[in-house]
Formats: structure tokens, sequence, C-alpha cells
């Protein structure tokens, strides 16, 4: 087992190398063991290799120094290497392409627990960001106790959610994009002590990696794939959340945003890829356990006095709208009505607090009954 993390370790040291060229070896050979001992005769376990990988794989030498000193720096650290054979590495993360060969962890978090969220969005956030954090890390604690949350430890909305997390005595993760040999920023250190003991953090990267910028990009795979759906709760135009919201798209995974007001700079990337039928919008815990087809023991029943509500003008357009008509997109509703997107959205979430429209997936909505 020991070799076995070596030269798993080993493997992903060599220049040149990817993470999915590395997979498709190692699923050729059998194994990095395999892989490595034979790296003077690669052809021999891995038939159809090009010259270029033969010529990458010549000499060890250099990887195999780098992994023996990550063992010793794992022993002296209580830091976890767990390989993509581990049955604690991220299962979910193993149905993407470019999953990392190896992960090292330290704290005690199931990486693989039954609901895995991970809340993203902009470090310059605001204090509706902050309170909308809160709020829904609050919900998913009553609603769904079971549910891990993963974010990047950065600044804003990602220490947010592990802060909040941490209060609600929720488990939360950290991924991030240098060795767990140091921590970026060191603002956070404190918190990442705390989430050592509830939670945790994970990285792909060993002990010495230089601090770089891509690195940061690199890791927001491996927050979208390691989990259910991703939330954006506050996002600029552009930004690394929205890189993290496209790579859990491209997924195949949900991905969940929080609507603000069209005017709000800080919103405007949640609106779009809301608008774009890229991401659900969501209010509360309710609205992610609704898209997600998680059953949760809270449910609330209607009022005797909403059985017979009173529509205002807007909300009464798009009823009349959408009445006899297949499951319609917000664009298409937009289309007809002549509301703008902001308005549209305001009504279908009350519409949907009433019962009265429910999403049917895929960005569209349909009314009840």
């Amino acid at each position: 087992m020991v070799n076995d993390i070596l030269y798993t370790i080993a493997l992903t040291q060599m220049n040149g190398i990817g993470p999915a060229t590395a997979r498709r070896m190692c699923s050729q050979a059998g194994n990095a063991t395999v892989v490595m001992e034979n790296h003077r005769n690669l052809r021999d376990v891995i038939p159809d290799a090009s010259d270029q990988l033969v010529a990458l794989m010549a000499d060890t030498k250099e990887a195999m120094e780098k992994a023996e000193r990550e063992l010793e720096f794992m022993e002296g650290k209580r830091v976890k290497c767990l390989t993509y054979q581990d049955s604690n590495y991220p299962q979910r993360l193993l149905e993407c392409d470019d999953a990392p060969l190896a992960l090292y962890f330290c704290g005690e978090a199931d990486l693989n627990a039954s609901k895995v969220i991970s809340m993203v969005g902009t470090r310059r956030c605001t204090t509706y960001g902050k309170d909308m954090c809160r709020r829904l890390v609050e919900e998913m604690k009553e609603l769904m106790p079971d549910v891990l949350i993963v974010s990047g430890l950065a600044y804003g909305i990602d220490v947010c959610c592990h802060r909040e997390s941490l209060k609600m005595g929720l488990p939360t993760v950290g991924v991030l994009a240098h060795g767990l040999d140091t921590l970026y920023p060191r603002i956070h250190r404190a918190t990442a002590v705390e989430m050592v003991k509830n939670g945790g953090l994970l990285t792909e990267y060993p002990s010495q990696t230089k601090m770089d910028k891509g690195l940061f990009v690199q890791r927001n795979r491996i927050v979208a794939g390691m989990c259910d759906a991703t939330i954006v709760v506050e996002s600029a135009e552009k930004g690394g959340s929205l890189i993290t919201a496209n790579l859990a798209h491209g997924y195949e995974r949900e991905v969940l945003a929080v609507p603000g007001r069209v005017t709000d700079e800080m919103s405007k990337g949640c609106n779009r890829i809301i608008q774009n039928d890229m991401a659900h919008s969501i209010r509360n815990a309710e609205d992610i356990a609704r898209l997600m087809g998680w059953n949760t023991e809270v449910k609330k029943e209607a009022k005797q006095g909403e059985l017979f509500v009173q529509l205002t003008a807007e909300q009464q357009k798009v009823i009349d709208c959408m009445r006899g008509q297949e499951p319609m997109t917000t664009n298409q509703i937009m289309a007809i009505t002549g509301q703008a997107f902001s308005e549209v959205s305001v009504v279908l979430f009350e519409l949907e607090n009433m019962r009265l429209v429910e999403f049917a997936g895929g960005g569209r909505y349909v009314l009840k009954g």
C-alpha cells in the first residue's frame, strides 16, 4: 500500500504528464506501481504509448525523490494521501476526466457524504452576500444536517460559507491551491484549524508547491467535481466563482445561484447565469432540496388562508401567459408578458411560494394543477 502511494505521488510529479494522461496510463497498466516500475519499457504495459510519453517517462529519479520527501512530510503532519483507488477518495470526482491521481487531505470529513454542496462567490462580497450565506447554511442545517459544504477558503463568500458552517456544526472542506505546508491567505489560519476538526483541508498539490495564479483556477475543478451541486452565492460579471460554475455545468452537475437586483454589480454574474438558463434560481434551502430531489423531513403545509390568494397584476399576467402552455422558460415568459427579467424572476419566486407554479427542470416552469 505504501509503495503504491509512493509511486502514485511520483507519477503526479512527472513533468509533462497531466491528470488525464496519468489516469489513462494507470487504467491501462493496472495501477501507478506497474507504470513506474516499467518506466524504461513502458510499451510492455502500455502498448500504444506515444514516443513523447516514452521520452517523458524515461527518467523518474527526480519524481521519486519528490515522492519520498512528500511521504516524510505527511507522516509528521497527519496528512493522508488519497489515491484514485482509495475508497475515501471523492468518488464523485472520479466521474471527471481530469480528476487528480492523488489528493492530500488533512481532516476527518466524509468526502463521500450523501449530500455534498459547494458554495462559492466573489471575494468582494456585500452584506447581502454574507446574509445569504448565513441563511442558506442555517436552513441547510435544519433541512439536511448530513450535508458537507465545500469551498475554496478564499476571501469573501468562500470563508463566510466555511465560518457559517462551523457555527452551525456542519462539516466543511476547503480546497486549496497549494500544498498543506502553508496556507493562503494566512489571515484564515484560525478558521482552517477549526475546519480540520470538523471538515478538513484538501489539495492536489504536494508540499513546497510554489504559489501560482493558475493553480487557483485549476483547483476550481475539484470544488466543482467533488460535489452534487455548486451554489454561486454572489458574483460580479466576471470572477473565479463563475469559472467554477462553468466547470460544474460541464461536469453535468447542478448549478444554483442566488439572484440579486439588476443594478447590483456583485449580483450581475448570478443574474446572468440564471437568465442564460445555466443556473437555477434559489431563495432558500427548500429550493436546494427540491431542485436536487432530496427528501427532507421538514415540510411546510399550506395554511388555510393560502387557499384563496389575491394575485397582483404582474402575477396574474404571468399566470395568464402560462395557462394551457407546455413548461416555459423565463425568456419565453418575458417575451409574452413584456416584463423585465428581474420582474419575471421575482414573480416566479412568489408564485412558487404560493404553490401555483413549479419548476419543471431545464430552466422551465409550469402551472400546478
